[in-house]
């Protein structure tokens, strides 16, 4: 069985504020590229690259947060007709350990 994950629910809070999160980080990147092709300083360069891999590393933590919990919610509250828990998009303790370990 391969095992599928989105990272949230389409339409969430969640997906809303780590979409939200993203997007900051983008624009933060982005600044740090206009800083570079510019010239910038190195000491501002790098203080605003150290924000853009802060920013991502925080959207990786949420997004595994929420899969820990919806990965709790199916093994609580969803089941198929049969009464059977779906295993859709159920991740196991192995891979949230993994995922969660390659943002270390």
């Amino acid at each position: 069985m391969t095992t599928e994950y989105s990272a949230t629910t389409p339409g969430s809070d969640a997906q809303r504020r780590i979409a939200n999160r993203l997007k900051r980080a983008r624009g933060q990147l982005n600044a740090v590229i206009d800083a570079v092709e510019s010239g910038g300083d190195c000491r501002t360069v790098v203080t605003q690259l150290a924000a853009v891999s802060s920013a991502l590393d925080r959207a990786g933590f949420a997004i595994i947060s929420q899969a820990m919990r919806d990965c709790v919610m199916l093994d609580d509250e969803q089941s198929d007709a049969s009464g059977e828990a779906t295993e859709r998009h159920r991740l196991t303790p192995d891979e949230v350990e993994k995922l969660f370990l390659s943002l270390a």
